[in-house]
């Protein structure tokens, strides 16, 4: 059929959106914007049932104050600067009378260090996390904690808020030494500001103070949050990474014992976080809070077997990542994680007669957990150095378990240095699966639908552990469902895909965007939720070959004004030419007067400095200021800079439209540990070259940028660096389709990420269908976004009653649609 370009009036297109749906009538005569041609005897690549998963990492108060169903903040005592920079042992709590934190031989126990000393008549209140302790009217609430009182005392344990109480309150008469005393409380009141009081008659020492709603999913003891684990179960996710993410490969690999002083800033092992929640090592988190460890291995996989989810956890490979970038060279200690990792193995599915297969009954679960896929490392940029070890931790576990998955990764993003040689090194060892991770702009996720249509067949699987664009807008979602079709019709190569991360509590935000959003009364999915949710409750059994039109894409040379920035770096720039392709001049700058021709938009102090424009502030991030005309095109940049101190190096800007539109060379970034060119779009930013180097301090480098047409040539001191042409169509049509074993449906997912309705015209390949189809649409203003009280961004269902083998179909614009065809 031939494809016309159609355009609809904008009552038109507010018609087709506020509708949801409207279906035109399939006329030969019709004009259509694409087609989309289905070839159901073509047999596509299968589709594991586990293809598409979750990834949590404890980051955004995921897991304490988050997953993990604890209502008391820092409940043993334990905060400290380790963890955060403005944490004591008190934080959260406020003593009325007298009482200190105490780290003696008095201690509960060895690895938990910290205990309070709370003074004869006085009490101590916690506050819980965001506004405070969230209770419920009529539900119940269980209050456990440790103490010693060797003259006896009575605990009063009171729930109240500003208004007055919340619950009846609780004596516990608490005698002798260390011993566990428990309480219930049923709340009279809904409140989200509650907070937890225990007064004491006489002396006593207090530890592991807390408060557990009764209700919490599956009703497991020392269980999860009951909304959020049930967001998570509603996905029906097919695996259950965890738990990181840079927890995993940052930090001192040693263990919390004396003889490394109790190590506060530790990778997280999985050894800390089973058993007894009270002898659990506390450790701290790379986020930058505490990490009790009452959400361990244990509980990650009593999750997995409660969703259905297969397990997949991550052990540390002994090099660090996340801007550490250091190898452990110490055999003894590797080995010894080696064999972490082989009794990691043997608590998940060793019979109860084992050791640990002992351990993992003792706590409850004689049953095994039916581990099958185990990643070792996480995001590191030393590919060499991580090889090396994952050698020996791949040998290991083959050897006591070949039916085992090892799956390595390829470093932190989506190109450059670190993963062409990660890359290469997983080819040479015949790795079985290789973990990918990128953040990238919404144009990246359109412009990359093919990324593994060329991936090597015969060789490593991948394993997408964590991607999202850069934002939870609709507009968002709508890129990374276009991305995912190319996932699905890749399915061969990509056996795994999570998007990342899981969890935000809103009031402790280290990284955004995020899939789950959450307070400490009320959770919401974000519209990068629906879209997941629509994949993964819809996926199909296997690809069935189709092909579809594409959108004609004119693309201009890059245009855009110059500019200059930092990143937690002071740095100096001088002489500043920018030419056009003829060689005139468009902008000088030698700073001997003013600053006049710059306009400063980022943050950051600049200001001219002995015939220089000097940033001094060495913590301040994107300091951007700019010059010239956003319609400059084909020019030379030159500038010279000099680092003066601070972690990085700096940023030479060009196709500057805005605040959040531009390219810049990011010379020493990442901790100075490499350079690259990163591209914004709409503020989400995405790598587009990149290569391992350093910037010296108190050096001046002649940097040059050579635009022209959509090609970039970048040149370091006078020599080419390298180069790039960014000229790859952001395609916003975009289709995959699968089908359905068990119901022999035909499931037909359309992303149409564009501001235009697209008429469709979709011939089945005489495939012999039913006339009604199940439909799902997700379609809103690309920029909407959902929070606790509005959500602009909700599946639609209905039903469409013109299917035949060949039909024409209308995608409203701004949409995913889902089309549930029955085959007779």
């Amino acid at each position: 059929m031939s494809r016309t370009r159609w355009r609809f009036g904008l009552a038109a297109t507010a018609f087709l959106v506020a509708a949801g749906l409207v279906p035109a009538p399939a006329h030969a005569e019709d004009a259509t914007d694409y087609a989309i041609t289905v070839d159901p005897a073509a047999k596509g690549a299968k589709i594991d049932d586990t293809m598409y998963g979750v990834f949590f990492e404890d980051i955004n108060r995921a897991a304490d104050g988050g997953l993990y169903a604890e209502l008391v903040q820092n409940r043993s005592f334990e905060y400290s600067t380790d963890d955060n920079r403005s944490y004591t042992p008190l934080t959260s709590w406020t003593v009325d009378g007298t009482g200190q934190v105490v780290n003696d031989d008095g201690r509960l126990n060895a690895r938990n260090r910290n205990y309070l000393s709370l003074g004869a008549g006085s009490s101590v209140t916690n506050a819980g996390y965001n506004t405070g302790v969230h209770v419920e009217e009529g539900k119940k609430y269980d209050f456990s904690v440790w103490a010693r009182a060797e003259n006896g005392t009575t605990l009063t344990v009171s729930l109240q808020d500003a208004d007055g109480g919340l619950a009846t309150a609780r004596q516990v008469a608490a005698r002798g030494g260390w011993a566990k005393y428990r309480a219930t409380f049923t709340a009279t009141r809904t409140s989200s500001d509650g907070r937890l009081t225990v007064a004491s008659t006489a002396a006593a020492a207090l530890d592991m103070v807390s408060l557990f709603p009764r209700d919490t999913y599956k009703h497991q003891p020392n269980g999860l949050r009951k909304d959020l684990a049930e967001k998570v179960a509603a996905l029906k996710p097919g695996f259950l990474r965890f738990p990181g993410g840079c927890l995993v490969n940052t930090g001192s690999m040693e263990d919390y014992s004396e003889a490394s002083g109790y190590e506060r800033k530790r990778s997280y092992q999985w050894k800390d976080t089973i058993g007894p929640v009270e002898e659990r090592a506390t450790n701290s988190n790379f986020w930058g809070y505490n990490q009790s460890y009452g959400l361990g291995y244990y509980e990650y996989f009593r999750f997995a077997e409660d969703i259905g989810a297969m397990p997949l956890p991550v052990v540390p490979a002994l090099v660090t990542g996340c801007g550490q970038n250091r190898a452990t060279d110490d055999d003894a200690l590797l080995k010894r994680h080696i064999q972490d990792t082989l009794d990691l193995i043997e608590f998940a599915n060793g019979p109860v007669t084992s050791t640990w297969g002992k351990k993992r009954a003792q706590m409850g679960h004689p049953r095994p957990f039916h581990l099958t896929t185990l990643g070792v490392g996480n995001e590191e940029n030393l590919p060499v150095e991580f090889m090396a070890r994952f050698k020996q931790f791949r040998a290991a576990i083959e050897a006591k378990y070949p039916d085992i998955t090892v799956v390595s990764n390829s470093g932190p993003d989506d190109a450059g240095q670190t993963f062409d040689t990660a890359w290469q090194l997983n080819r040479q060892e015949n790795v079985d699966m290789v973990d990918e991770h990128y953040y990238n702009s919404t144009q990246w996720f359109l412009q990359n639908n093919d990324r593994y249509d060329s991936y090597d067949r015969n060789g490593p699987k991948v394993f997408l552990g964590e991607y999202a664009s850069w934002g939870n807008a609709f507009k968002n979602g709508l890129a990374e469902a276009a991305f995912m079709t190319g996932l699905e019709r890749n399915a061969d190569v990509v056996k795994l895909a999570s998007y990342a991360p899981l969890f935000a509590n809103e009031d402790y935000v280290q990284w955004s965007p995020d899939m789950v959003w959450f307070n400490n009364h009320a959770s919401w999915n974000s519209a990068n939720y629906e879209v997941q949710k629509l994949f993964m409750t819809n996926v199909g059994d296997r690809v069935v070959p189709s092909t579809a039109t594409g959108t004609p894409s004119l693309t201009g040379p890059i245009t855009g004004a110059v500019g200059l920035s930092t990143w937690a770096t002071t740095a100096a720039y001088d002489d500043v030419r920018v030419t056009d392709a003829d060689g005139n001049p468009l902008l000088t700058d030698d700073f001997s007067g003013d600053a006049s021709k710059w306009t400063h938009t980022g943050g950051g102090s600049w200001s001219v400095q002995d015939g220089q424009y000097v940033q001094t502030d060495v913590a301040a991030e994107n300091t951007m200021v700019s010059a010239g005309d956003t319609e400059w095109h084909d020019y030379d940049l030159h500038v010279k800079a000099t680092k003066k101190s601070g972690k990085e190096g700096f940023l030479v800007a060009f196709g500057v439209k805005d605040t959040g539109n531009y390219y810049w060379w990011n010379l020493g970034g990442w901790n100075n540990t490499q350079s690259a060119v990163e591209q914004a779009v709409d503020g989400g930013k995405s790598t587009l070259i990149s290569k391992a180097g350093s910037v010296e301090t108190g050096r001046a480098y002649d940097i040059d940028v050579k635009v022209r047409g959509r090609q970039v040539t970048l040149y370091l001191d006078g020599q080419e660096w390298g180069s790039f042409t960014d000229d790859k169509p952001a395609e916003p049509f975009r289709q995959v389709v699968t089908k359905d074993k068990k119901t022999g449906d035909l499931i037909v997912k359309v992303v149409n990420a564009q501001a235009a309705a697209a008429r469709t015209a979709i011939d089945l390949g005489g495939a012999k269908v039913a006339s009604k189809a199940r439909v799902t649409t997700l379609t809103a203003d690309p920029n909407a976004v959902n929070s606790e009280t509005e959500t602009p961004v909700a599946p639609v269902k209905s039903t469409f009653d013109g299917v035949a083998a060949e039909f024409t179909y209308t995608f409203p614009a701004n949409s995913i649609t889902f089309l549930r065809i029955k085959q007779r």
